[in-house]
This record gives structure tokens, sequence and C-alpha cells, in this order.
């Protein structure tokens, strides 16, 4: 059946190359329109409680965006001069100020500045801006320009709309210093891994088209987030670059062996299509895991990376064929020898020293687990656009050093009765940690009706059945304390308004984006790993193989996931659900081909000569993917200023690298141990018959280190 499909993609190429050729240009045009997110409230589950809040005031009142501002080196004069002008800018609904409570003009002298000091002190002003739209708005974002043109350097602008408008700026500009930087490197590490200065390019150019096909088809998706929208293109070069690669060998081999090219690359295709598949359904399965998240971000991630592995599974089968037959002679005249060394040495070294190894994975892999579940983590908007390295987060410690913490919660209740609503903002306005309320009960004096009021104020506070009140806090929008503070400012309202009330804000959306997240931990976690087991159970029909497969990469993943709280550090908890599922569908490959090496070698050698061979074998394979992942994950890490993205690059990155070294150091190991558990019995029968065996491999072994010919001179694929 594969060699029947393989002759027809040989026949029917050039209309292969024109379909793809339709299918780049279809995503060109289309690759435009998807829509990328920036808000993580976006993926809460509809049930929540958040969501259901959010979705009544966004009914009922909008849903506006938010910031706040400090103004440097100003009288109280000055600041009420800048406020008036910032509030007439288009997409400003309101500034809350001072001056609504306190006559500034009345002189330094004569106010009491204690009474003023969250909002002026020490010739700095700092005031709460309420925008007319949601925080990722055009008009919003535009307002947002002319806010900083008015305040000039005296300004300094914090905030989830500012956050946001930060965000997708460094994003884009990133984005495209990622790809070129990545591109480069990667193109550089297949130069070194590769006999022809022109097949990098080959290489390149398939997965090139595969990476626009996904990129494309991502319209049909619709909407996906900005996480997916940065690492999809990384981490689809990183993980099926093999791909073309153990193509382009099979083809070699084949055509060394005497046959034309057409006959090399039929075989060389129906060779793939039974390899290469078994390889890319764990990555797919593995990233598959991720759609099955509650909290909806790991849909998108995890269709988006799925589909973009099948693209370059079709790439590499359908397209590559053809591209290979038109760099043949260029492949041919840009040969150069190559730059692997002989890994022999490495191999045995790794024999020698697997008692050691073994003893050490099982003095690590315990408190490495307990460790990766103890971190720090971060769960909202605040690892994302206000990071570390960011100009948001640098005027959020200037802001924060001189007026503390300013946090907005709305809460969103049924419109029963304003003396319900004014004892309710009395007693959350006696709480120290509350900065302000406003509400409409107690905007209004007693015995005055609401109908005296304009009505564009009523509706702001009061619509359709509902009410809303504005809280401002003292604390950050993500921190224990800021959750206890939520919490008691829920339970004091269900007093008031036992059902159909809600609190709405960053504070309660992070508390509801963790409780989802963590939920989706454990599933995910679980259904990766069966479902790559169950792929490697078909391909080995083995139940031991699996489990001797998946170690070495759980044993990574822990130690991956210990590291930031051995080094004191945050950790996004997106990060830590996502990554775990990539490391383990992107590089459990490797194992694969170990594994399947040291079985193939196994029926003809003794354990310790077939796992040195294997080792050898491999070696070329798994440093040439292995190194791409990690150098593709570090690119992002040091470029990105995002946390949230340099963050899953860092993890990804040096996932790739230990994953790398415990597949060729600690997989070894476990094979021979277990060897007379995964190695058919007549097979050692038939070993132990040939006591000449070992002078045999010690002379092959002997006869390629003095020829360099053979292993080292072509990569072997999985």
């Amino acid at each position: 059946m594969s060699m029947r499909l393989a002759r027809l993609i040989m026949e029917k190429r050039a209309w292969i190359e024109k379909l793809y050729l339709v299918g780049c240009l279809f995503s060109l045009l289309f690759m435009n329109l998807v829509q990328i997110n920036y808000d993580l409230t976006n993926y809460i589950p509809s049930d929540a409680t958040f969501s259901v809040g959010l979705d009544i005031m966004e009914r009922e009142f909008g849903y506006p965006g938010t910031g706040r501002v400090m103004l440097k080196d100003v009288t109280l004069y000055e600041a009420k001069q800048y406020k008036d002008q910032m509030e007439m800018v288009d997409g400003v609904d309101s500034i809350a100020w001072c001056d609504s409570q306190t006559n500034i003009y009345a002189g330094e002298g004569f106010i009491r500045m204690d009474d003023i000091a969250d909002y002026y002190q020490d010739g700095c002003a700092v005031m709460d801006i309420t925008f007319e739209e949601e925080s990722d708005s055009e008009r919003t974002k535009q307002a947002i320009t002319e806010l900083r043109a008015i305040a000039g350097e005296k300004g300094y602008f914090v905030g989830m709309a500012i956050q946001n408008k930060s965000l997708i700026e460094t994003s884009a500009s990133e984005m495209g210093r990622i790809l070129v930087v990545a591109v480069i490197m990667v193109y550089v590490v297949l130069t070194f891994t590769t006999t022809a200065w022109t097949e990098p390019l080959l290489f390149m150019v398939v997965m090139g088209v595969a990476v626009l096909l996904n990129r494309g088809t991502n319209v049909f998706v619709g909407t996906i987030s900005f996480l997916t929208n940065n690492v999809a293109i990384i981490l689809q070069l990183a993980t099926s670059m093999d791909y073309s690669i153990f193509l382009l060998d099979s083809f070699m081999r084949w055509r060394d062996s005497g046959l034309s090219d057409e006959e090399a690359i039929v075989k060389a295709v129906d060779e793939a299509i039974r390899s290469i598949f078994a390889s890319s359904l764990t990555t797919v399965v593995g990233f598959l895991a991720l759609v099955t998240m509650k909290f909806n971000i790991g849909f998108d991630m995890g269709l988006v990376l799925a589909k973009g592995i099948v693209f370059s599974l079709l790439s590499v089968v359908f397209f590559m064929p053809a591209m290979i037959l038109r760099f043949a002679n260029w492949n041919d005249r840009t040969k150069h020898r190559s730059f692997f060394p002989d890994f022999t040495p490495l191999a045995k070294g790794v024999y020698r020293i697997r008692h050691v190894v073994l003893v050490l994975a099982i003095l690590i892999a315990p408190p490495a687990y307990v460790a990766q579940g103890m971190n720090h983590f971060l769960y909202g908007n605040d690892g994302v656009g206000a990071s570390e390295g960011t100009q948001v987060y640098e005027d959020d410690q200037e802001i924060t050093a001189r007026f503390g913490r300013s946090n907005m919660l709305l809460l969103i209740y049924p419109d029963e009765s304003d003396v319900t609503e004014r004892a309710m903002g009395e007693e959350l306005e006696s709480l120290n940690y509350v900065k302000s309320v406003t509400s409409l009960a107690n905007a209004l004096p007693d015995g005055i009706p609401k109908e005296f009021l304009p009505e564009s104020t009523v509706e702001q506070l009061h619509s359709g059945g509902w009410c809303r009140m504005l809280l401002y806090i003292r604390t950050k929008s993500e921190s224990e304390t800021a959750f206890q503070c939520t919490d008691e400012i829920r339970e004091i309202m269900k007093r008031y308004y036992p059902e159909d009330s809600y609190v709405v804000g960053e504070t309660a959306a992070t508390e509801d984006i963790k409780e989802t997240i963590t939920e989706d931990s454990a599933r995910v976690n679980r259904l990766s790993l069966l479902g790559v087991f169950l792929v490697i159970l078909c391909s080995f029909r083995s139940g031991l193989i699996p489990v001797l497969v998946m170690i070495p990469i759980e044993v990574a993943i822990f130690i991956n996931m210990a590291l930031p709280y051995i080094q004191g550090v945050d950790m996004d908890y997106m990060g830590y659900i996502i990554v775990s599922s990539i490391q383990l569908g992107a590089t459990v490959d490797y194992a694969i081909l170990v594994t399947n090496n040291y079985i193939a070698k196994r029926r003809e050698l003794p354990k310790e000569q077939a796992c040195i061979e294997a080792i050898v074998l491999s070696c070329p394979s798994v440093f040439t993917s292995g190194t791409i992942i990690t150098v593709a994950g570090y690119i992002v890490h040091l470029i990105s200023t995002t946390a949230a993205i340099g963050d899953l690059g860092h993890l990804i990155g040096r996932g790739g690298m230990f994953s790398l070294i415990l597949v060729l150091t600690l997989l070894p190991a476990l094979l021979v141990t277990f060897d007379d558990w995964i190695v058919d019995k007549k097979h050692r029968q038939k070993l132990f018959a040939q006591p000449l065996r070992l002078k045999k491999w010690k002379a092959t072994t002997l006869e390629r280190k003095n020829t360099k010919s053979g292993i080292g001179k072509r990569r072997i694929g999985k």
C-alpha cells in the first residue's frame, strides 16, 4: 500500500507542487486575518463565576479598560490641568483623582495633605483612568497613545489596558527578531549536521512551506492566543525538522546502492511513510492532550501545534520528494565531509557509567518530582504584560514605591434597595485595605432620588435591574493577599445579596484561572502519558518498552520543572502544563529511536556491543533534533521580554537539552538492565552459540574508525 502511494507521489509530483503553491498563496492571503487574543480572561470557562458576572456586566454596563497614571514633578494645580486635558481624550470615560473630594485651588497651605496622600505627595499625582471601551480595543489603544503624548516625560502608566497595548507592540516587534535569529541558528545547526552546503536550504524550504500552511489555516480556528502565535512556528520547526532529514538520508542510501533518482525517491518515501508516521503520532498525541484543558488556551495551542506536525508530515511525504529531485544536483556539487565526530568513545563511556547513571536517576527523580510541585506559580496577566524588563514593569515600580498598589474590583448585584446598597458600600469602605468605593447609593445624599442625577451617570452604575460598584483595594492584582481580600469582599457581598452577585476584575479572573488551570494539570499529564504509551505499545507490542522509553523523558521533565523552585523564581503555570506535554511529545522520539536501534542490534550482537552500537547510530539524529529544539527555545527566552513567552521558551530549550542527555545516558542503562524482558529469548540463545561475535564486532568497529566511513558520515533517521 505504501509503495503504491510512493509511486503515485512520484508520478504526480508536478501536480503536487502546483497544489502546494496554491496552498502557500492561500496562506499568505489569509494568515494576517487570524485574530490574536492577548486577554487571558477570555479563556476562562463560560460557566465559571467570573465569566457569568462578566457576561452580565458587559451586557448592562460594558467592560471598560482601566489604567493608572502618575505625573511626576507637578503641583496640585498643574496636576489638575493635566487631568482636565486627559479627560478630553476620545476613548477616556473618566479619571478619578482627589479633586472630586478636595478644592485643590485653595492652595496647598489650606489642604490637609494627609487626606489626599493616596492621590498626591512629594510633587507626584496619581490618577485612576477608566476608558469607554475594553482594554484591547483600537479606540482604547489610541487613547493611551494620546495620554502618553500629553503626559510626556512626566507620565508613568500602568494597568490592564496599558499592559495589553504594551504586549501587542512588543510581541509584534519581537516576533520578527525571534524568527530571523531562529532561522539563522537552525540553518547553522543543519550546516554542521549535513554533508552538503545546500541541504539545509532544502530542509528550510520544505519546513517553511509546512509552517506557512499551518499559519494560514489558523484562519479556520478563528482566534488564537498570543502564546500560540509566538511559539507555534519555532516549535513546529524544532519538533519536525528530523522528518525531512530522515527522508533525505533514506534517499541518499538507496541512490548510493545503485538505484536511479526516481527509484531511490520511491523507496525513500515508502520507508518514510512507515517510519515517520509512528514518530509523528507520539508528538501529535502529546500536543492534542492540551486540547482537553478547560482553560481554553490549551485548545488553540494544542490544535495549532498538532496541526503543524500533520502539515510537516504531509509536506515531507508529498512535497519534499519533488524538492529532493530539484536539489539533487546542487547537493552533489556542494558536498563536504561530515562534521560529526566518531561517537564510539562516547557510547563506550556511557556504557561504562550505566550503573552510576541509574543510581543518580533513582536519587534525583523523587526530590525533583516533589520540588516541581512546590513552585510558586503565576496564573494571570501579571506574568504577561507587566513582566520584568518591560516599560510597564518599570513604571509600576515607580508608582508603587510612592503610592502603593491600586487594584480595581467590580461588584455586580441585583438592583433591589438603595438602603442595602448603601449599607454594603459603607461596610466595604471601612475595610483597611479598601482605598475607595464608588456606587450610586453612596454617591447620593440622603433622601435624594437617583432621578435627580444625569441619566449618563446612573447608567454607569444602575442598568437593566443590575447594580455595579467600583472598589479600589491596596493590593497587587495577583497575590495571596489580593485573593484573601477578594474572598472577604465576596463574603460581605453575599451577606447582602445571597444570590446572583459576582465579583469581576483582574484578581477575580486570576482566581478562576488558578482554579481552572490547576484542575487541568493532572488530566493533561495523564492523557499525554496514556496517549504516548499506547502509541509506543502499538509500535513495539510490548508492555515494558513504553515504560522504559518514557522514564528518561519524565525524569527530564521533573528536573526541568524543579529548577525554578531551586532557583527561587516564579513560574507561569501555563508554561508548567504546556511544556510538560510539549517536552514529552517532542522528545520521546529520541527515546524511540535509541530503543529501535538497540533492539535491531541486539538481534546480532551481545547486549554490551548492541548498546554501544545503538548509541552510535542514534547520536547524529538525536543531537541534531535536540540541538535544534534547545537552540530554538533559548532564542525565544533570550529575545522575548514578555515573561510568559520567554519562560515558555526557557522551559522548552532546557527541557530539550535534559531529554537529549538522559535519552543518551539513562535509557541505554535501562535497556541493558531489562534486556532479558525486552529481547526475544531465541535471539539471545542464538548469540550465545556464536562465540566469535565479539571479535567480529570489534573488527567492524576498528575498520569504521580507521576508514571514517559508515556511522557519522550520514545520519541514521528515526
